[in-house]
């Protein structure tokens, strides 16, 4: 073999290894179990989606899809958990709200959700309920308003913590109706609605999976719900927007990342994955049971929704001066 010919062997092997690794970085399924995190503890909204979503996907591919739940920090745990994990497809976030376009304005993390993680669809969304204690003297959101109006910096809302969802949803509230409720943190739902049902704060723009048995038995009174439209389950409660506030909407949303330097074609096999499970009819009765709605989009479209969201709780955090309390 003459030296001419073994360098340019040597130069065509150099030339496929890395289309050798790339296409098994790419491998689709992955050879190995995917983790799916959740940034939140089990048995919440956030994970029971995860399980339900996973067991589909598990069917689908032929892979074992197991949820990581990764709690703490209000999600920013989970999220930065996945921001430095291995770009190979077996890992996934089932991101919130909060950790991706709330956070980032409250305070300095160590990820950026538009560089560090990368857009695979949408998931699913709900909105939260304003429901106040019976005790309030408000039976409708215009009386609550009024209230709030007659004796400023009276009336509080409880939230599931600063930078959460109903925190914010509060404070857009604050802005549009031009009042100025007292918002009071929690860590955590549990103790929020607590504190709501012994009347020890006014109200709570609460999930309405845990606020609908209060509601039935007549401790609480629904006032509003935050989506632009009434949802299929509460079809009796009006929302913020056609009662006096057109376009109000602060919705708790769930979506899937996964790491920023993922490779394209992996992102996109998933997309189309997890848009066929939240396609699924039996996935989209079992998630609407636990009043969610399933969200699937594009990678394209859920960047641009979580830039709008962005930009929109960035405006609410400014003009209302709020800071991670």
């Amino acid at each position: 073999m003459t030296p001419k010919r073994t360098l340019l062997q040597c130069a065509l092997a150099l030339a496929i290894l890395p289309l050798a690794f790339g296409a098994a970085a790419q491998d689709f399924p992955p050879k190995k179990p995917v983790t799916l995190v959740v940034g939140f503890a089990a048995g919440g909204a956030a994970d029971a989606a995860a399980r339900l979503i996973a067991k589909k996907l598990s069917e689908n591919i032929g892979q074992s899809v197991v949820v990581d739940n990764k709690g703490g920090a209000g999600g920013n745990i989970a999220h930065q958990f996945v921001a430095n994990a291995a770009p190979d497809g077996t890992v996934l976030l089932l991101g919130s709200v909060g950790p991706l376009t709330i956070a980032p304005h409250l305070m300095k993390l160590p990820y950026d959700p538009f560089k560090d993680l990368a857009a695979v669809s949408g998931g699913v969304n709900f909105p939260n309920v304003l429901v106040v204690h019976k005790a309030a003297g408000a039976k409708t959101l215009a009386e609550f308003v009024q209230l709030s109006r007659k004796k400023p910096g009276s009336v509080d809302f409880a939230s599931t913590g600063a930078g959460s969802a109903s925190h914010l949803a509060g404070e857009l509230f604050n802005q549009r109706a031009g009042i100025d409720m007292t918002h009071v943190p929690y860590k955590g739902g549990a103790p929020a609605l607590q504190d709501l049902l012994g009347e020890r704060v006014t109200s709570y723009f609460a999930a309405p999976p845990t606020a609908l048995p209060h509601v039935e038995t007549g401790k609480l009174i629904p006032l509003a719900t935050t989506g632009l439209t009434r949802p299929a389950y509460l079809p009796n409660i009006p929302t913020v927007a056609e009662s006096g506030f057109p376009g109000f909407e602060a919705l708790n949303w769930y979506a899937f990342v996964a790491p920023g330097k993922t490779p394209v074609p992996l992102l996109e096999r998933w997309n189309q994955e997890i848009v066929k499970v939240l396609n699924d009819a039996g996935v989209k009765e079992a998630l609407n049971k636990h009043g969610l709605t399933p969200q699937p989009t594009t990678r394209a479209e859920l960047t641009a929704f979580m830039k709008k969201e962005s930009t929109q709780w960035a405006t609410i955090i400014k003009e209302r001066k709020l800071t991670a309390e």
